[in-house]
């Protein structure tokens, strides 16, 4: 398996930057934004832009899971619209949720996992599948904690991958054998009923020793691909995978110019890096798409299991597949990585760093995987938000809004703000209003409370 994506310097491949960070004028810094107009309130498909996809997002959508430009993007807008209802669903159920997730050619089926078979008729009225089952959502999680404080223990590499399995409520362990995934449910105290084994011959492993071309270099050494773009304060800068540098490394561009130093850097137990560039660089909101083209970032709202995601990559470029399982555990060689989201995305050595964007939502960085972009495979990202809070960066997106708006309500410990990564199920006080949030994301000034019912469900 593949994790990283990062390569060493000797490749001839030729080098792309993905996050994209270019020598352009840096913009104003965007005001707080006015009330929502009169009229309707944004669709969640407006919201996050799902509306208007860019063309390429829509040609990789084609290319690489065989649909008519009609269904791909009727599958973006059922994404989003998707995202929002199964947010709305999970604060009704409470401690009953089990998962959600999208399925069918164009995501047009939204199903709701549950433990109480009473709510199912409240399910299907928000026009979704309902499904008991016995496990709520925070007991998967309690089981998968299990694992990974058995992984902290000792190293694991015969069981290299455990993750929660939503639409099968289970948590499954990858291993070489039968023998080393029983082994390593009873080291950590699960018990067979509450966890399969999954058996595949897949390692994953850092790769920073193999070859493949990259978008900026580490310390004249490894190369790595740009993530996505953010500020931090007048601070400028990308972030990227955890493995690509440690605090203090000194990275060059694309075109070998002085460009910038790792901040922080987290690897293993995270993947996560962000790397402050020097004035000659500024943040733009685009990624790479494929022959170069740019594709805008609007936001960072998080998808469902099954919704589509394209990643870009400085070997192999730009490609498409679906989210298979979000918590995902990976135990590399140097140790396990926690919280990563698997995917069907085909990547190669060299596309370490690189961004993942759900329709114009950026989802997460490459971390590692198996396969090529011949014969298809399997890769992990690390998400995006985590990252932004905790390096306490502002993701730089299209709306131009990417410096946090002023501080919230006086008075209020949890008035909404601008700037702030929100996690589903969070509530917050806006003009002396409770609200309670859908999907985790990072707060834009356009996106308050009253004027996004696609995040924010009044109380």
């Amino acid at each position: 398996m593949m994790a990283g994506r990062h390569a060493t310097r000797g490749s001839h491949a030729a080098l792309t930057t993905l996050g994209a960070l270019v020598l352009t004028a840096v913009p104003a810094a965007a005001s707080a934004a006015p009330p929502p107009a009169p009229g309707p309130l944004p669709t969640a498909a407006q919201t996050l832009g799902a509306d208007r996809p860019s063309a390429e997002v829509l040609r990789a959508l084609q290319r690489d899971l065989q649909l008519t430009p009609e269904q791909a993007s009727a599958k973006l807008v059922n994404e989003a619209e998707a995202g929002t209802r199964a947010g709305q669903l999970r604060n009704t159920l409470g401690p009953r949720f089990a998962g959600a997730w999208v399925s069918g050619t164009t995501s047009a089926r939204l199903t709701i996992a549950t433990t109480d078979a009473s709510q199912v008729a409240a399910i299907r009225a928000q026009g979704a599948e309902a499904v008991v089952v016995k496990k709520t959502l925070a007991e998967l999680r309690a089981v998968k904690e299990k694992l990974d404080t058995a992984a902290r223990r000792a190293a694991t590499p015969e069981t290299p991958v455990w993750y929660v399995d939503v639409p099968s409520n289970r948590v499954v362990v990858q291993a070489t054998s039968e023998q080393a995934g029983a082994a390593f449910l009873r080291g950590a105290g699960v018990r067979p009923q509450d966890a399969g084994v999954r058996v595949s011959a897949d390692r994953p492993r850092p790769l920073a020793e193999v070859v493949g071309g990259d978008a900026y270099y580490i310390d004249d050494k490894a190369r790595c691909s740009i993530g996505f773009s953010v500020t931090k304060e007048q601070r400028q800068g990308f972030v990227s995978a955890g493995h690509c540098g440690k605090p203090g490394a000194k990275t060059t561009g694309s075109d070998k110019a002085a460009q910038g130093t790792f901040q922080a850097s987290t690897f293993p137990e995270k993947d996560m890096s962000w790397v402050e560039v020097n004035a000659d660089w500024t943040a733009t909101a685009d990624v790479k798409g494929e022959k170069e083209q740019k594709v805008a970032v609007a936001g960072s709202v998080q998808a469902l299991v099954g919704a589509s995601v394209c990643r870009s990559g400085s070997t192999t470029g730009w490609h498409c597949g679906t989210i298979e399982q979000h918590d995902t555990s990976v135990s590399y060689a140097e140790g396990t990585v926690n919280g990563l989201t698997q995917t069907t995305v085909c990547a190669e050595p060299g596309d370490s760093g690189g961004p993942y964007l759900a329709g114009a939502q950026a989802q997460g960085v490459t971390s590692g995987g198996s396969g090529d972009c011949t014969s298809g495979g399997t890769t992990f990202f690390q998400p995006v938000n985590p990252m932004l809070k905790e390096f306490a960066v502002t993701l730089k997106t299209s709306s131009g809004q990417s410096a946090p708006a002023a501080p919230g309500e006086q008075g209020a410990a949890d008035a909404w703000s601008a700037g702030r990564v929100y996690d589903a199920g969070a509530t917050v006080t806006r003009s002396g209003v409770r609200y309670q949030c859908l999907q985790d994301h990072q707060a834009q000034p356009s996106w308050s409370p009253e004027g996004t019912p696609a995040l924010w469900q009044r109380l």
